[in-house]
C-alpha cells in the first residue's frame, strides 16, 4: 500500500502589491501523520522551507477564509473555485502565496483516497506514532 502523496506546485510569492514571483512548492501528505500535509518551499537562494499544518484547513481554505495563528487560507474569490491564499506568519514576519485551487484540490482528493477524511483516527499506527512523537519533543524541551 501506498504511504504517501506528493505533488509540486507553483506558487507566486506576494512581496509587496507590485513585485511577485513564483516558485516550486513541494505538496506531501504520510498516512503515519493523517491529519497533517507539508508544504515545503523553494526560496531562490535559501534552504527550503517546510510548513506543517491541517489537513482540514488547507481544504476548507479553498472555499472559505479560515485559520487561526500562524497558518490562514482563504479563496481570493469566495463565489468561485479559483485562486487561493495562503498567508504563513512567524512572528512579526509574514509570507503571502497565491496558488491556483484546482491543483490543491487534486492532491487533496489524492490524500482522500488514500486515507478518507474523517478516518484518521482508524490509522492504526497513529496513536503510537503521537505518543512517539510527544515523547521527543519533551525530551528535547527538557534536554534544552
Amino acid at each position: 500500500m501506498r504511504e504517501s502523496v506528493q505533488a509540486e506546485v507553483m506558487m507566486s510569492f506576494l512581496v509587496s502589491e507590485e513585485l511577485a514571483f513564483r516558485i516550486p512548492v513541494e505538496l506531501r501528505y504520510d498516512a503515519q501523520d493523517p491529519y497533517a500535509v507539508r508544504l515545503t518551499f523553494h526560496l531562490p537562494g535559501d534552504a527550503p522551507v517546510t510548513w506543517a499544518f491541517g489537513r482540514e484547513l488547507l481544504l476548507d481554505g479553498i472555499n472559505k477564509p479560515c485559520g487561526d495563528g500562524d497558518v490562514h487560507i482563504a479563496p481570493t474569490d469566495p463565489e468561485e473555485l479559483s485562486d487561493v491564499h495562503i498567508r504563513l506568519q512567524v512572528g512579526g514576519d509574514r509570507a503571502l502565496f497565491r496558488v491556483g485551487a484546482a491543483p490543491l484540490v487534486a492532491f487533496l482528493d489524492r490524500t482522500d483516497r488514500l486515507v478518507p477524511m474523517g478516518q484518521e483516527r482508524a490509522m492504526g499506527d497513529f496513536e503510537e506514532n503521537l505518543e512517539r512523537a510527544l515523547d521527543r519533543i519533551l525530551a528535547g524541551e527538557n534536554a534544552g
